[in-house]
């Protein structure tokens, strides 16, 4: 079974072997283990802290291969940004400048560096090892977190958030930061990348420039990848675009790549995910056109859990599951679990 839990510092070895499969471009799973201690201690304290609001907690979560105990996927949700580390990012504007003596009116694009998303709930750190890549598996690992926002509403903001890597060509290069960035910092991507993802954003306070960047004077390939993701993270913008996400023209300062938006309220496996008690243990297969199958969730913050396996609902909104599941859930009969069917309302 795969099973999502909190992530632990026991869980290093694992996160660091990922991290190195990442690869740049992903600053939130850097391969450096004092971030990661620093990120698990974190997520750890955040799961153990009564529910005040978001004030820049950390929710991290791996998948876990039951049968090899390898955690081979993450998740995480981030409460609250930029309220503890400013969170920076590039909003694409347009500005109307007008002339009766020459009879024109031209729009320009802009860039300007805002922090429009301070106190927002992130969602991200989304990676799924190779191995693992199978229909379904990326899709409950990213659908999951929807359900914890309805788990425990009093930890996250009103508005979900999502940032996309930017695009790079074959070798890892990004126009944008290379006709942008790189400018003003004077190294490599990757390396600005690095240090970002361990220091955190002071070097963006520091040297970023604070002015409006008129676009159309940067080359051509740097505007034409403005809001472009990777081409490794278009499955994952497909996603979030099917549970209401929107680009409402906020792009990374570094890689040009796409933030998307939602009202939590209107996350659509938020709005199906329903309440129901544990009735008992069935013997349960999953069905050929997986009707049965739900992502499931035991609710419980000092042990939480989810998983992708077959249930049935009664009538009464009861939910009957396998052994197993319960097992892996931690359940009592009685308990109450939030579940949300995998194959509801998906385009």
């Amino acid at each position: 079974m795969l099973l999502i839990r909190p992530a632990r510092q026991s869980d290093m070895g694992d996160l660091m072997g990922l991290s190195h499969a990442v690869g740049t471009g992903m600053t939130s799973m850097p391969a450096n283990e004092g971030a990661w201690l620093e990120k698990l201690t974190r997520s750890e304290a955040s799961f153990k802290s009564p529910a005040n609001g978001p004030t820049g907690e950390i929710y991290f979560m791996v998948l876990e291969d039951t049968k090899t105990r390898k955690v081979v996927g993450t998740t995480a949700i981030y409460a609250g940004v930029g309220l503890k580390y400013p969170f920076y990012s590039y909003k694409v504007s347009t500005i109307v400048s007008a002339s009766g003596e020459l009879d024109t009116t031209r729009k320009m694009r802009i860039l300007y560096l805002v922090n429009d998303y301070t106190g927002s709930t992130e969602i991200g750190s989304l990676y799924l090892s190779a191995d693992y890549r199978q229909p379904g598996v990326g899709q409950f690992l990213s659908r999951c977190r929807y359900l914890t926002l309805a788990d425990f509403p009093d930890r996250f903001g009103d508005t979900v958030i999502a940032e996309m890597r930017g695009w790079q060509d074959k070798e890892g290069r990004s126009p944008f930061w290379n006709h942008l960035g790189g400018k003003f910092f004077g190294i490599a991507f990757e390396n600005a990348d690095k240090i970002s993802s361990v220091k955190g954003t002071q070097i963006i306070s520091d040297l970023m420039p604070k002015y409006p960047i008129y676009i159309d004077l940067l080359p051509e390939e740097a505007q034409n990848v403005i809001g472009k993701p990777h081409d490794s993270s278009s499955p994952a913008l497909r996603l979030l675009e099917k549970e209401g996400f929107s680009f409402k023209g906020y792009v990374d300062v570094f890689d040009g790549g796409p933030s998307v938006e939602v009202p939590v309220q209107n996350i659509k496996t938020l709005q199906a995910s329903r309440i129901a008690s544990f009735a008992g243990v069935e013997e349960l297969a999953p069905a050929d056109d997986q009707s049965n199958l739900y992502i499931l969730s035991n609710g419980n913050i000092a042990a939480y859990r989810m998983c992708l396996q077959p249930a049935r609902l009664d009538e009464e909104g009861q939910i009957h599951l396998t052994q197993e599941t319960v097992e892996a859930l931690r359940l009592n009969k009685g308990d109450k679990i939030r579940c949300v069917k995998f194959r509801e309302n998906r385009a």
